[in-house]
């Protein structure tokens, strides 16, 4: 185990997206435990990461950079401001483009951690990092960031935290509020995120917007439950089409300020039926019952960590064909093209969460 914890400066990169993100904060956890006089700092891209990793408490700062935003000239003289402070960078799982492994080599520090993926590692320019772990496809996201670590800092453990969103008091109160002003109390509540990412083709994992209206009618009519549709800003046009496709007052969008707020109020569902997202991931966290909807993903890497899920999938053949690669999503098949997710029924998935219910 590195001896001079004083001396470790450590600079985490969680760059790539928010359940990315997440995942890795158990990894992050361990870290801190091993070394609690280190200094951990993070840079992140995207908001909702930074309100995530902020409220963890595990870090001395979070810096947030949107280096799309900013531009080239820009992005290379923060990433050079950085040469010299820290002795340990670490790229989060997955992180699987070029640009990423750049940004971790001009960080300047002696020890730069990242995976060494199974597919385009080197074009990627994964060579530039120099502590590495061999992928593994059949690991979770959060045990390939552990072993990661581990080999980073030469400890090992068999302990595998939770993923890690702690809530305040002012989140826990604004959900308390929403339940309240909703006469939500002593209610069947059941959330939805029927969005994901939308680069390199993945908006092709997604469940048809029809079919998350006709599951709310269903479980509407069935069991008087109340659906609360979360969702970005970005998915706001989705989640009106959803709404008026249903027309029930049953029916609630959730209108939240930060990902903290919507965690607060995801964690009064009793159930979570989502795509693989982000807030998949944020449902995990909040020890909230998954039911996730998987097309092409490999579901070994993303599946709901830490707590209970029950997937909804066709099992197809030729699934899953999504791995970690800077390649956009494509279906091979001749037939019908993302079959394993345009043909999964609502029946499929109202069955499991009769199942769910009724048990």
């Amino acid at each position: 185990m590195e001896s001079k914890q004083e001396n470790l400066k450590i600079l985490v990169f969680a760059l790539s997206g928010i359940g990315d993100a997440l995942m890795f904060t158990p990894a992050l956890k361990l870290i801190r435990e091993n070394f609690p006089a280190a200094i951990i700092d993070a840079v992140v891209m995207f908001k909702p990461v930074e309100n995530i990793y902020q409220r963890t408490g595990l870090l001395n700062t979070v810096t947030r950079f949107d280096f799309l935003a900013e531009g080239g000239l820009k992005s290379l003289k923060f990433v050079l401001s950085l040469r010299g402070k820290y002795t340990h960078s670490i790229n989060v799982y997955p992180s699987n483009r070029k640009e990423y492994n750049i940004v971790n080599f001009l960080a300047g520090a002696k020890k730069r951690g990242a995976i060494k993926y199974n597919r385009m590692d080197f074009v990627e320019a994964g060579f530039l990092n120099n502590v590495r772990i061999q992928e593994d496809d059949n690991l979770h996201n959060v045990e390939e960031n552990i072993l990661l670590v581990e080999k980073m800092f030469n400890f090992s453990t068999n302990f595998k935290p939770q993923l890690f969103f702690p809530l305040n008091d002012d989140d826990n109160a604004l959900a308390q509020k929403f339940i309240i002003e909703n006469s939500l109390e002593n209610r069947l509540i059941i959330g939805f995120h029927p969005g994901c990412a939308t680069l390199k083709n993945h908006k092709n994992r997604r469940w048809e917007p029809h079919k998350f209206a006709e599951l709310a009618n269903v479980l509407i009519k069935e069991f008087n439950a109340n659906v609360l549709l979360f969702g970005g800003p970005e998915e706001k046009e989705l989640r009106e089409e959803i709404s008026n496709l249903v027309q029930n007052k049953n029916l609630i969008k959730v209108e939240t300020k930060s990902m903290s707020e919507s965690a607060a109020i995801i964690k009064k569902c009793n159930l979570f039926v989502t795509n693989d997202s982000s807030l998949m991931h944020v449902a995990s966290a909040m020890g909230v019952h998954v039911v996730p909807v998987i097309g092409p993903t490999n579901l070994k890497y993303i599946y709901p960590w830490g707590t209970e899920y029950s997937e909804v999938s066709l099992n197809l053949e030729c699934a899953p064909c999504f791995f970690y690669s800077p390649k956009p999503l494509n279906c091979g098949r001749q037939d019908i093209k993302y079959k394993c997710i345009k043909e999964l029924g609502v029946s499929r998935v109202a069955d499991k969460i009769r199942k769910l219910i009724n048990s």
